[in-house]
């Protein structure tokens, strides 16, 4: 029988997941793939956590509706989210990946997210987009993880598990960077 050490070892093999619920995936079907995939733990990455077109996946229904569902719920927009208050993070009024990756609030963030996952909890980050690919959960969050050795794992607009490699390679239409 294994023990704690090794389940946990062998459970931080498991992808670090993100998510987005996108205007079709209803609540119950969110749940039900956090739940089908073992998380623990949603961290929301959205710089404000509520929806006006999806009230149901705003901050208090949904942290409601997963504590009922066994799944923790944890706020990190302000150090994770895609539009920072931070002034000095924005570049002809356009975030700028690069500027955000520099910030300390950020790496806190990471770091968070890291430790979680190497301790082998079931780590799913969330956002509104439902494709990995337009969202800055996998080109600023997951490439910052990734960049630290964190496996990194999209949940698709269709419910279906891609690797944080083959989303890129979509996005870079298969062209590998030099940088």
């Amino acid at each position: 029988m294994p023990n704690a050490e090794t389940t946990r070892s062998d459970h931080s093999r498991e992808p670090l997941l993100t998510i987005g619920y996108g205007n079709k995936r209803s609540l119950d079907d969110f749940v039900q793939l956090l739940q089908t995939h073992g998380v623990d733990y949603l961290v929301d990455v959205r710089t404000r956590p509520f929806s006006k077109f999806r009230p149901e996946f705003s901050q208090e229904p949904i942290a409601a509706n997963l504590k009922r569902h066994g799944i923790a719920y944890i706020a990190m927009g302000e150090m994770l989210g895609g539009r920072p208050s931070d002034p000095t993070c924005y570049t002809e009024g356009n975030v700028d990946y690069g500027k955000v990756r520099e910030r300390g609030w950020f790496a806190t963030g990471l770091t968070r997210l890291e430790t979680g996952w190497r301790e082998g909890h079931r780590i799913a980050i969330m956002c509104a987009e439902a494709a990995p690919g337009r969202c800055h959960r996998t080109k600023l969050i997951g490439e910052a993880l990734a960049g630290r050795r964190v496996l990194v794992a999209h949940i698709d607009a269709d419910g279906v598990i891609v690797s944080h490699e083959a989303v890129m390679a979509r996005l870079h239409r298969g062209q590998i960077s030099l940088f």
